[in-house]
């Protein structure tokens, strides 16, 4: 029987599959059933930045108008703690999944700047959280900011959170820069533990009937693989950090060529939605037998087999294939 265990900042898995930061960790019962199916890991839904900020200024009113407010008190925010509040029924639901499962369990912060809400993470590090992933994501859409002033913002976030915890910080990035290479590169070298690409963002889509705006589509689909797959092929080999795949990974084969590229785990989500917790063991499946097939004994015999920095033809992930594939191609 092949080997599917795999590290991924430096949390040890049994296999590669982590569930995705999303609904499907709502409930206690929910992701007892994710781990009975297979799954490695879990995400658990994200905490937004805002959440964690409106609570703090809310609970720094009361301490001000019971005249007790100093500087230093938002370091004893946890005895302002109230059951109904967001983060705490979120360390809470942190310390009972630890308590019921024996796969890790990750945190998930999504936020945007390095502002004050980069305290909490030590609490979530003391709730028992085994690593924690920060969504970040700051739309490139402010014209009088540059491109070097929105990238400054992830350092100074990676910066005040690794401050605070001791446990692995894993950053979920977009593929929104200009040059993204770089870019990820660096984000890799900031001494973070893992690597997510890329996030996937609420787009919004319009009625044309209503004229109001809408959701567009929230889940993923298999084509949206490739963009990841083609960055995770420039990446592996070349990145300080272990690197996760996300968006469009559906079934076994897609968890295969990531990994071929470089990946040591995949996060997914969407294909659970719509398949199934069951259908984690398929991939799973799929994956093993065919590194039997392959006569592959563990993981570590292909992953990065075929990145671009140890493929035969490196220029597969450049724009030579655009011209070789589409030049002559006339639809289906």
């Amino acid at each position: 029987m092949a080997d599917l265990s795999t590290v991924f900042a430096g949390l040890t898995l049994k296999n590669p599959i982590i569930i995705g930061s999303s609904g499907l960790s709502d409930t206690i019962e929910s992701i007892r059933e994710l781990e009975t199916k297979g799954a490695a890991a879990i995400v658990l839904k994200s905490l937004f930045e805002e959440e964690i900020l409106k609570e703090m200024n809310a609970n720094m009113h009361r301490m001000s108008s019971d005249g007790f407010l100093y500087p230093e008190t938002v370091d004893f925010y946890e005895f302002m703690e109230t059951p109904d509040e967001p983060t705490i029924k979120y360390l809470n639901h942190i310390r009972a999944a630890k308590e019921n499962v024996s796969i890790p369990i990750i945190a998930s912060i999504n936020c945007i700047t390095a502002s004050q809400w980069t305290y909490f993470p030590r609490q979530i590090q003391q709730a028992g959280a085994d690593a924690i992933e920060l969504n970040i994501f700051v739309l490139p859409s402010d014209f009088s900011r540059t491109a070097e002033e929105n990238e400054k913002i992830y350092f100074e976030i990676i910066r005040e959170v690794k401050q605070q915890v001791e446990i692995p910080i894993i950053v979920k990035l977009s593929y929104y820069f200009s040059n993204l290479a770089f870019f990820l590169q660096k984000v890799s070298n900031s001494g973070i533990d893992g690597l997510v690409l890329f996030n996937r963002f609420y787009n919004p889509d319009i009625d044309i009937d209503t004229f109001e705006f809408t959701a567009g589509a929230v889940l993923s689909n298999p084509s949206d693989l490739y963009l990841s797959l083609r960055w995770m092929g420039i990446l592996s080999g070349r990145a300080g950090c272990s690197l996760c795949a996300s968006t469009g990974v559906h079934n076994g084969s897609a968890l295969i060529k990531q990994l071929l590229a470089g990946a040591t785990a995949v996060e997914i989500a969407s294909t659970v939605y719509i398949n199934g917790s069951d259908h984690i063991q398929v991939m799973l499946d799929e994956l093993e037998s065919w590194m039997s097939e392959k006569k592959m004994n563990d993981i570590g015999q292909f992953k990065g087999m075929l990145s671009q920095s140890k493929a035969t033809n490196p220029a597969a992930y450049e724009r030579v294939q655009f011209m070789k594939y589409f030049r002559g191609f006339h639809g289906v």
